[in-house]
């Protein structure tokens, strides 16, 4: 029970936190406004704020419900390895994150795509972030401790987590509502240090399902990352699965389109589209215009004025 409150406690300061410097940076953006500004899918402008908030947020969080009750339930030192391997994992994801959102030109998408590119002797953004994150998830395995094996499927959980959570941020709230689908299931299963992750993002999917502002690469990582090294406390068996199931639906972005696969399905696009604006209405097609050939060699009569009254 004194769990539960120690959670509660954490999802309301990251909750807090989050908004605190989404405000903050809002008012001063660093580098300005133009830095931080995309075009989202209706072509109109949002902001990447929110990304950098929702990892400020929920990193705070972390270490304030490891200062309030170890991470991991356990006394001592051990609550404090976790929280510094959430915190590290969150840290490095957002980090490098960043870094493609600012720094990337969009071109090349995926394992494959980035992969491709080094190839043919080209370095991109993504590359550096895909590596990048993976070297910050065996850092954050390596401060959870625990066996090879363990490290190295909590490794898989780090990382893997911040690549796909990224994949779902195609649409308004919708990474958001993957990550408190999947916040919730390890939190039944006993994980309550994904209460700062929670608590940050959902105090700011006001703003991504206005469609004001989205997660981009920072948050979408950052999140993906913390609930990733939050499952570190789960059997070995249910880590195993988790990091199968991830592998798999990365694998499978690289074929289908996420998007359309959720469109397709009724349950999925009703989850999908709740809380968001409605989609446009297809814009009507311009009318057609007369081929000059039909009306060749037909004279129109001149028209005459009508005799008034």
């Amino acid at each position: 029970m004194r769990r539960a409150g120690y959670a509660v406690a954490a999802g309301a300061c990251a909750a807090g936190a989050a908004r605190l410097a989404y405000s903050a940076m809002s008012r001063r953006p660093p580098g300005g406004p133009k830095t931080w500004s995309r075009t989202n899918h209706r072509g109109e402008p949002v902001t990447l704020l929110e990304g950098p908030a929702v990892a400020a947020g929920a990193l705070a969080a972390v270490l304030a419900q490891a200062g309030l009750a170890p991470a991991s339930g356990s006394p001592g030192s051990a609550g404090w390895r976790r929280a510094a391997a959430m915190v590290l994992g969150g840290a490095g994801a957002a980090a490098f994150g960043a870094y493609d959102d600012l720094a990337g030109s969009g071109d090349r998408r995926g394992f494959r795509g980035h992969l491709g590119a080094l190839r043919q002797g080209e370095v991109t953004t993504g590359a550096v972030k895909l590596g990048g994150i993976g070297v910050t998830g065996v850092v954050s395995a390596a401060l959870a401790g625990g066996l090879p094996v363990d490290m190295i499927l909590n490794a898989g959980l780090v990382a893997g987590g911040a690549n796909l959570l990224n994949l779902f941020d195609l649409r308004p709230g919708r990474a958001i509502k993957v990550a408190a689908a999947s916040g919730a299931l390890l939190g039944a299963a006993g994980e309550v240090s994904v209460a700062a992750p929670l608590g940050a993002a959902l105090a700011l999917l006001p703003e991504d399902l206005g469609e004001r502002a989205m997660l981009g690469d920072a948050g979408a990582n950052a999140l993906g990352a913390v609930l990733g090294a939050s499952a570190a406390g789960l059997s070995r068996p249910a880590r195993l699965a988790l990091l199968a199931g991830i592998a798999g639906l990365t694998a499978a972005s690289e074929k289908v389109s996420f998007t359309k696969v959720i469109a397709r399905t009724p349950a999925l696009n009703w989850l999908d589209m709740l809380g968001r604006r409605p989609a446009p209405p297809p814009s009507a097609p311009p009318p057609a215009r007369p081929d000059p050939a039909q009306f060749a060699g037909v004279t129109i009569p001149a028209q005459r004025p009508e005799p008034a009254g």
